[in-house]
């Protein structure tokens, strides 16, 4: 399974909840509601490259399978983790700096269609990217 690609943001699935879950405010969920998020994807073997561009910031992240990175969500929130591989799904465990609570990730590929999914404190949400 190839995540390679141009991936834009199509729907959300119960995102707002995820994000006040995280503590984001009302302003910046509204905002993040509608930031038109792309994704381009490329993997290099264990390398990933994931450069993302949306309303609030381009940056580029690039991880290797099973060691541990720094990120910086668009609201500033700080996490330390890992991206791995299980099967069609590449799973991403991160700790916030701030609590040390877990976020979960993951991503898969379902027909034509880029499925993140977060989970947070019990709350998952959906983000529904489709290839460009």
């Amino acid at each position: 399974m190839t995540f390679n690609g141009s991936w834009k943001v199509d729907r959300n699935e119960n995102y707002d909840k995820f994000m006040e879950k995280m503590g984001i405010n009302m302003v910046k969920r509204k905002l993040a509601a509608h930031d038109n998020l792309k994704l381009i994807i490329t993997q290099e073997g264990n390398k990933f490259t994931v450069k993302e561009s949306s309303a609030f910031r381009n940056i580029e992240v690039v991880f290797e399978l099973g060691v541990n990175f720094n990120y910086s969500l668009a609201d500033g929130t700080e996490l330390s983790g890992s991206w791995n591989l299980e099967g069609d799904k590449l799973t991403g465990k991160f700790k916030r700096a701030d609590n040390g609570n877990e976020l979960t990730a993951v991503r898969e590929i379902i027909g034509n269609e880029l499925i993140q999914t977060y989970t947070y404190e019990g709350v998952e949400a959906k983000r529904i990217f489709k290839k460009e």
